[in-house]
């Protein structure tokens, strides 16, 4: 182990890989492998579930994988820890969902869980298109009650009772606001932050050596834990107070442009 090695770890969607085209820039790629060569190691940390995390597998080689906003943290392919919602509270979760007049996806370890009929919300359509186009699709619907799963994401609108659900949910679950009606619900004891600590003991590092990159409201608990923070040029205005570096867009070389500013390359 080198005396200066620094844990760095990347949000997925919006900061390393581009919404614009889905697609991780070469000077991104390039500045990964860079910061590996010279001893840093490099991780994923994403509000996607193991199960959405291969495409950025073969896009991009790093050390491990922080999964599903903290519930999964897997490293040198061994997991380091893991959390499921249990069977009973995810079967009453299923019930709210629908009581309050919203839909949802349920994001497990294995698949990502999808109703059976078609919804009114074209997000969350277009996110079952993209994974069933990609080959991820689920041997099951959310209708099938033989599945678990790690955290889950709903979508509201005027027809919603949202308030309503996130009594029901109490203070179990964290609630993140991811714009347009679309919200993030995570167990409310796990976060991007808690899966940083996980890491920085596995390695004996010093929050001080960890750096994060991020662009939106899922990455604000990592954000508001870590000293080093690096923030993407298109962002969620939440994580402004917290950056400790400004970037340009991923698309716009912003990876590798902060990378070689913070001499981590």
């Amino acid at each position: 182990m080198t005396s200066n090695r620094k844990a760095l770890f990347f949000d997925i969607d919006g900061t390393l890989l581009s919404e614009v085209n889905r697609n991780v820039p070469e000077s991104a790629r390039k500045a990964v492998a860079g910061a590996r060569a010279a001893g840093h190691l490099v991780f994923i940390n994403s509000g996607r579930t193991y199960s959405l995390i291969g495409p950025i597998r073969d896009l991009v080689e790093v050390d491990g994988y922080c999964c599903g906003c903290g519930t999964r943290v897997i490293v040198d392919d061994e997991v380091l820890f893991s959390f499921t919602i249990p069977h009973e509270r995810g079967l009453q979760i299923k019930k709210d969902i629908l009581k309050y007049n919203m839909e949802g996806i349920l994001e497990g370890t294995e698949h990502c869980y999808f109703r059976k009929e078609r919804t009114r919300f074209t997000q969350l359509e277009q996110i079952r298109e993209n994974i069933e186009r990609d080959g991820h699709g689920a041997p099951y619907t959310w209708e099938d009650d033989c599945f678990d799963f790690d955290k889950f994401c709903v979508f509201a609108d005027e027809q919603s009772d949202l308030a309503g659900f996130s009594r029901a949910l109490g203070l179990e679950y964290n609630i993140i606001d991811r714009g347009d009606g679309f919200y993030e619900c995570v167990p409310a004891d796990y976060s991007k932050a808690t899966a940083i600590d996980v890491v920085l003991e596995k390695y004996g590092m010093a929050l001080e050596d960890a750096y994060v990159f991020g662009d939106s409201t899922n990455d604000l608990p990592m954000f508001e834990h870590a000293k080093n923070c690096i923030l993407m040029g298109h962002h969620d205005v939440e994580l402004e107070p917290y950056a400790t570096f400004f970037t340009k867009n991923v698309e716009d070389d912003g990876i590798e442009y902060a990378m070689k500013k913070l001499k981590l390359i």
